[in-house]
């Protein structure tokens, strides 16, 4: 296993000069050290057996790197290109700026760039249109450099013939596991992912999901495609179904290579098991019994800790499912051989339950050190009972990852929890680094319309600021 992760969007440049640094400390001990050397540990530091791999693995992220989110809407519409190319960035979803608002504003433009050209015909369901032009199935055009399926599996208009227009360009050379790579990160977005959607702010399925799914599975797409478990997992927020997951486990989730994907990302992709494993370990945190029923029904041992997913902390299955009281899965679990807990997480049981029982300091810096983000979770299910305890053991409140605790309990709509955050010293107005935004920002970004009144009838000067 590697000993660190590449960064998402990996630049060859940046690694070159790690090896550089890396042979200049290697020369202080070994004044006959190589570059080549140099390069060979940082490679194998990353989990790649060598320089060439890791140089071969970034061309490749190179070459299927996309970032349609960066794709801007609007500017001069003077051309009838142009007029398709911003018909196409509105109807289809890229997990940048997406909103109902800009499907409606697709509608628009039609009929007119209905048959401008292969990739407008798909999203606009002109299947006559498409019939004529099938020797082009595989180029990949448009704004995003897509294959027709992907403008197919990511259009969010309600088009006429889309199942049937699928099979069409998978029968003439359509790649059923035709995807790209959001702004160079590891896990694929492929046509699977489009078709399920969810995912980063909870983007809507494509509305003959099931039946696209089943046609591109049939095709060949391969099941374990770690960009769907996470949209419609830990990537999205409740209410969650197991449609997807029922889906792709008939056709061999948890099984096989992992596919053309991950053949390509090796190391920085999740191995089939692996998985199944992270499954297992989030629907257990979540309290999703079928779930955890499914992923033990492939024989997974609940004991695997999954791919060490900083969102899992490096929790067992049993351990979440049992601190978080979801009894019926930790029974199951423990049914399927599952460890008991140890004193740490019989003391995070007790936390979670409103308690804090004496415990000296070393076991408390311990538990802190395990695992910092506790705060976190219990702001985002609403344990409203685990926050003074939490702050009593020595954990902080104010904690900032690219969100803070009062952020992800606004988020998800638990005014309790806002409220006593704020009562036990949380800045309301404390500003997420990625976008910038306080707890109402948060609030109204997901129309948690209570807990945004709440907020806004804060005395000024609330908080820690």
């Amino acid at each position: 296993m590697p000993t660190r992760r590449l960064p998402d969007d990996p630049n060859l440049d940046h690694l070159r000069k790690q090896a550089k640094r890396l042979l200049t400390e290697l020369r202080v001990d070994n004044p006959d050290a190589t570059l080549a050397e140099a390069q060979l540990a940082t490679a194998r530091s990353y989990g790649f057996p060598s320089w060439p791999r890791i140089v071969h693995h970034l061309e490749l992220v190179d070459r299927y790197s996309r970032s349609p989110h960066r794709q801007s809407i609007g500017g001069p519409l003077d051309t009838p290109e142009q007029r398709a190319d911003e018909f196409l960035k509105l109807a289809t979803l890229h997990y940048g700026q997406d909103d109902p608002a800009r499907q409606r504003a697709a509608q628009q433009f039609l009929p007119e760039v209905a048959q401008s050209n292969i990739y407008t015909m798909v999203v606009a369901g002109e299947i006559d249109a498409v019939r004529r032009n099938l020797s082009q199935a595989r180029v990949e055009g448009g704004p995003y450099r897509w294959e027709p399926l992907l403008y197919l599996a990511y259009n969010r208009l309600d088009a006429p013939n889309q199942v049937e227009i699928a099979r069409l360009l998978l029968a003439n050379g359509a790649d059923p596991n035709a995807g790209y790579l959001w702004q160079g990160m590891p896990s694929p977005f492929t046509a699977l992912t489009g078709v399920f959607g969810r995912g980063e702010g909870d983007q809507p399925p494509h509305r003959n999901r099931v039946e696209l799914a089943r046609v591109l599975l049939e095709a060949g797409a391969d099941p374990n495609d770690s960009q769907t478990m996470y949209n419609c997992g830990p990537g999205s927020p409740p209410p969650y179904d197991e449609v997807h997951l029922e889906l792709l486990l008939e056709f061999g989730l948890g099984r096989g290579d992992g596919g053309p994907w991950h053949e390509r990302m090796t190391t920085t992709h999740p191995t089939p098991q692996q998985l199944l494993e992270d499954e297992l370990v989030f629907a257990s945190s979540t309290g999703l019994l079928h779930r955890v029923e499914l992923v033990l029904a492939q024989g997974i041992d609940p004991d695997n800790r999954g791919t060490e997913h900083p969102g899992f902390g490096g929790h067992r299955a049993y351990e979440f499912a049992a601190v978080q009281g979801f009894t019926e899965i930790a029974e199951l679990l423990r049914a399927h051989g599952a460890a008991p807990l140890d004193d740490l997480h019989e003391l995070y049981a007790a936390v979670w339950r409103g308690e804090l029982p004496t415990v000296d300091a070393a076991l408390a810096a311990r538990a802190i050190a395990k695992d910092p983000h506790l705060p976190l979770r219990a702001a985002e299910t609403g344990r409203t009972e685990a926050l003074e305890p939490l702050q009593r053991l020595g954990f902080d409140l104010n904690l900032m990852t690219h969100s803070a605790p009062i952020h992800r309990a606004a988020l998800n709509g638990h005014l309790e929890t806002v409220r006593r955050l704020i009562e036990l010293g949380v800045d309301p107005e404390q500003r997420d680094p990625m976008y910038g935004g306080n707890a109402l920002g948060w609030a109204e970004h997901n129309n948690q319309t209570a807990v945004a009144a709440y907020l806004k009838g804060l005395p000024q000067g609330t908080g820690t600021r």
